[in-house]
């Protein structure tokens, strides 16, 4: 049994796989990583699950208590504040880390769950097409914002901090097109995310779906949160602020 004194982010290793992912199904995607089964299988305790498929116990539990520490904070964070170069490290490092590291993963147990599950659930075959799609979108998404966007606001912003003489010439040939790249995406991924929530009823499993299945809608929610934060730092904030900078350097080559 797990220690009296074990707190709630804490997993001890007599705990059953498949109630670990009832309690948090975030902890779905560790499980996934290492192909343990925590669905009609999954009735074994984290050790002997390990043990079974020769992994370190003690990794496997950091890792999966490190998925239920994740807070809420990064959403009382002062972005607005911040300069833009920062705001754009924190894009690359918080939400297209994200991205990377859960999309790949993701994207091949969701085929899977869905050719099992497809004759019982008849939306199934729809949502897994339109979670392809905007997975489609997003790979190019990121290459181009680190590529060719985000630089350019990085040298622009710094050029504009330092008052350089080129500031004005280098809006003038290089802007255009960011804007317009980053509106496209943004608008289709929006578009792809709302139809996912129709079609989950805003992530809302049946009451008789299995644990997988819940775990399928809460990592796509979770999935749904972290892009729409992302894209709002984008648009309401990034963007912005690099519209006015643009404007303002513009001024100066008339």
């Amino acid at each position: 049994m797990p220690s009296m004194l074990q707190q709630p982010d804490q997993i001890d290793e007599a705990d059953f796989v498949s109630d670990i992912v009832a309690k948090d199904y975030r902890t779905a995607v560790i499980f996934w990583k290492y192909d343990i089964d925590f669905c009609c299988g999954g009735r074994l305790p984290l050790e002997k699950a390990c043990l079974a498929r020769d992994l370190n116990l003690q990794s496997v539990k950091h890792e999966l208590e490190q998925v239920i520490q994740q807070g809420s904070v990064a959403y009382s964070l002062k972005y607005s504040e911040w300069n833009l170069d920062f705001l754009m490290d924190y894009i690359v490092h918080v939400h297209h880390a994200f991205l990377k590291t859960t999309l790949p993963l993701f994207g091949i147990r969701i085929q899977e769950f869905g050719a099992r599950h497809e004759g019982k659930y008849r939306y199934l075959p729809e949502l897994i097409d339109i979670f392809r799609k905007l997975e489609m979108e997003i790979w190019p998404h990121l290459s181009q914002e680190e590529e060719i966007a985000f630089p350019y606001i990085r040298q622009m912003e710094y050029a504009y901090n330092n008052k350089e003489a080129y500031a004005g010439l280098l809006v003038r040939t290089l802007s255009k097109p960011v804007e317009e790249l980053i509106k496209h995406n943004h608008r289709l991924m929006t578009e792809y995310l709302k139809r996912i929530r129709e079609i989950t009823g805003n992530y809302t499993a049946p009451v008789n779906a299995c644990i997988t299945h819940k775990a399928v809608y809460t990592l796509l929610g979770e999935i749904d949160r972290d892009l729409s934060q992302h894209l709002h730092l984008e648009n309401d904030i990034l963007l912005p602020k690099a519209i006015a900078m643009e404007k303002e350097l513009r001024l100066l080559v008339g």
